[in-house]
């Protein structure tokens, strides 16, 4: 259920932009989560996933049907994670890929945000994922781990946040 923007439990910095999807367009969203120390929070998709197996990845996934993009974020992060999104702090960016699954062109809204929870133990989604763990700035090359040269946006967009934002605040 999509509850009005008055009644979200975690709030927007201003300016930060949303996106507004056409009908018809496959959405998905992502979440950034810096840590305290300012290493960000990634996943290892399980071996056996269809759609980019055995590689890191941001927290997010699919934006449902009359779903706004901020209320699947919040939703993505407490199903994946079990953490509950406090504040969405900038808009990170708009990518448009295609995955080898046959589900089309897809649009993704890419957020840097902060989260309630013990970070230290997130309760992960085990079917989904393998692992998981913090990366700082002498970690990124591993964020790279299984891809094809040229499909970094995971390692872009967390060496991005790390970079801009080294202290987690």
């Amino acid at each position: 259920m999509t509850r009005p923007p008055d009644e979200r439990s975690f709030t927007v910095a201003d300016g930060v932009e949303v996106p507004v999807p056409v009908p018809g367009e496959v959405w998905a969203v992502g979440a950034v989560v810096l840590g305290r120390d300012g290493a960000a929070f990634a996943q290892k998709r399980s071996p056996d996933r269809r759609l980019f197996p055995d590689t890191w990845d941001i927290v997010g996934g699919h934006v449902e049907a009359g779903e706004s993009l901020l209320d699947a974020l919040a939703r993505e992060v407490e199903e994946e994670t079990g953490w509950r999104l406090r504040h969405v702090r900038r808009f990170l960016g708009t990518s448009t890929w295609t995955g080898d699954d046959g589900a089309g062109l897809r649009h993704e809204a890419d957020y840097l945000v902060e989260v309630d929870g013990d970070l230290d133990h997130p309760a992960l989604e085990w079917s989904k994922h393998s692992a998981y763990d913090w990366f700082g700035p002498d970690d990124l090359a591993r964020l790279k781990d299984n891809r094809a040269p040229g499909e970094f946006l995971i390692h872009d967009l967390i060496a991005r946040a790390v970079r801009e934002h080294p202290d987690g605040a």
